[in-house]
């Protein structure tokens, strides 16, 4: 695995280095120990999958408040994402940028995510899929998000090729201002 850090300090876009001969290819995605040494939680507690029919669909921006945040490894399993960033955490010097890559079942690229970072994505193509290994259990009263188009954070998404699909939840999340810590 080659392990390249983004501009959000403690996420990493995380590359296979596979090994290839006629039957195809093999490559490690994940290694306790390797996450370890890094300073990245190796723990997997719970595995969630997100599959989404339709090119444009929008889930985001998702975080889980403390005492129950998380970090999430995410990878496309199938089709490609738009997969994006916010750090909300007050002390970090990135805080309130976001960052974006294309995650694909073709790039295999993962993605981890630390305590305190929202995520969210927009699919690239119909019938996209994305796994999530997740270092705590979820705990849905401590489940929150902020605005996807946000004027705070100026995210740039891609045009979808027909409406944005959206789930109310995720359309009417409150502006990063309201989830600023006093």
């Amino acid at each position: 695995m080659r392990f390249r850090e983004t501009g959000i300090a403690g996420a990493w876009i995380i590359d296979v280095e596979p090994s290839s001969d006629e039957r195809g290819m093999f490559a490690r995605t994940f290694d306790a120990a390797v996450f370890e040494e890094r300073g990245l939680s190796p723990d997997v507690v719970q595995c969630s999958t997100s599959f989404n029919r339709r090119a444009g669909t929008l889930r985001g921006l998702h975080y889980q408040a403390d005492p129950h945040a998380e970090c999430r490894l995410v990878r496309c399993t199938a089709g490609a994402v738009y997969d994006v960033l916010v750090d909300l955490r007050p002390d970090s010097p990135a805080h309130g940028r976001w960052e974006a890559l294309e995650l694909s079942s073709e790039n295999r690229r993962a993605l981890y995510v630390p305590r305190g970072v929202a995520h969210g994505f927009q699919t690239l193509v119909d019938g996209s899929e994305l796994l999530y290994m997740i270092d705590r259990p979820f705990e849905p009263s401590a489940a929150r998000g902020v605005r996807w188009d946000d004027p705070a954070f100026g995210i740039d998404w891609p045009e979808p090729p027909g409406p944005r699909v959206m789930s109310e939840r995720d359309r009417t999340f409150p502006a990063f201002a309201v989830n600023r810590p006093a």
